[in-house]
């Protein structure tokens, strides 16, 4: 019996699975260190040194700076922690999936709504 485990693929999506959260330890643990009033104020003082500290990758470091939610996904970032970071900005959830479905936030909220009929 083979142990080989296929990888589930949906075209347009990024599973988080085991390889993206190892990919995406650093940038999780940075955004979950948001928690505390005291990181999210040195964060904001200096968002570089910030991600420098938690060893963030070039590609996390500029997904970050330039809050692409879909970057951050890419580089191991979980929704969940992410919407931490998001929170600093006055971004919540609905925020986060209308740029991960490229839609208006208005339009997100709109599919929920409709959605939520069904």
């Amino acid at each position: 019996m083979s142990t080989t485990r296929q990888k589930r693929v949906i075209p347009g999506t990024t599973i988080f699975d085991g390889d993206q959260a190892r990919k995406g330890y650093a940038l999780n643990k940075m955004c979950f260190s948001f928690n505390s009033a005291d990181n999210r104020a040195e964060f904001l003082k200096d968002k570089e040194g910030y991600c420098a500290k938690f060893h963030l990758t070039p590609e996390q470091t500029e997904a970050v700076l330039s809050l692409n939610v879909l970057k951050m996904i890419a580089a191991g970032g979980n929704a969940y922690f992410l919407a931490k970071l998001g929170g600093i900005f006055g971004l919540d959830m609905q925020d986060i999936g209308a740029q991960q479905t490229g839609m208006t936030k208005e339009a997100f909220k709109a599919k929920l709504v409709e959605a939520g009929k069904n």
